[in-house]
């Protein structure tokens, strides 16, 4: 019942979108037809990271610091996992952009956003011979969204950075959402939520991948997802997020 409502919201915003102006998915603004899901007003609103920034996750470190200070962020990662990038800051109206496209059955926004992702990425990261692998949802979920949104968004950044597309991990259900755990509850509640897709090992094997999800919150998601990626023989794992929450927020 879940889906068939799913596809027919997003049936009826497909109408809607014939008979009326289109609005921008971060503030609901008119736009004029075309291509184009967020007003230019929404598109300046959505920062990076600010300077300076954790070598390994890039978390903002503030001013002052020494680097050689453990970053409270990634300091807990597990070593499989070995760097984050994303493109902006958790903040309005990256956090509308996320929920649009996560729930609100928006697709379509994971172009701009896959975008805004491959521009996190400096040239010398971007490793040679490496894959592109989307965190996967459970079957439950992507049945009731209709969608995997980290998947939508690998898909772009693949092409994008023309590396090939692997979708070698499962997740299995269970578990619940991560929304509303505190650090140590994420990381008990993806604990083994990883599977890999057997005969997909053979092309994980000593390669190095970009992980791809919508958003890093404390890193339990991806750590977890970085263990089962490292027990199929990936050489490294560097994660690649539309947004990240601000330090403190988790």
């Amino acid at each position: 019942m879940n889906t068939m409502k799913q596809t027919a919201h997003r049936g009826i915003r497909r109408l809607l979108h014939l008979v009326l102006p289109p609005a921008c998915a971060g503030c609901q603004a008119p736009l004029a037809p075309g291509p184009h899901r967020i007003c230019p007003r929404c598109r300046t609103l959505l920062k990076p990271p600010p300077h300076p920034r954790c070598l390994r996750c890039h978390a903002p470190r503030g001013t002052g610091l020494p680097a050689s200070r453990p970053c409270p962020e990634c300091s807990d990662w597990p070593a499989e996992l070995t760097r984050a990038r994303t493109a902006v800051l958790m903040a309005p109206p990256a956090d509308t952009l996320v929920h649009a496209l996560k729930y609100g059955g928006w697709p379509e926004l994971a172009t701009f956003m896959a975008g805004r992702m491959t521009g996190a990425l400096a040239p010398a990261e971007l490793s040679a011979g490496s894959l592109v692998v989307p965190v996967p949802t459970t079957p439950s979920r992507e049945r009731e969204r209709g969608y995997n949104q980290a998947a939508r968004l690998a898909r772009v950044v693949a092409h994008a950075l023309d590396r090939p597309l692997v979708e070698a991990l499962t997740r299995v259900d269970g578990g619940g959402t991560q929304v509303a755990l505190h650090r140590h509850q994420r990381r008990a509640n993806v604990e083994g939520a990883f599977r890999p897709v057997e005969d997909l090992s053979g092309r994980i094997r000593s390669r190095p991948v970009l992980l791809v999800d919508d958003v890093l919150t404390t890193g339990a998601t991806a750590g977890a997802a970085a263990r089962a990626l490292a027990a199929m023989g990936a050489e490294e794992v560097t994660l690649l997020t539309f947004a990240r929450a601000l330090p403190g927020d988790a």
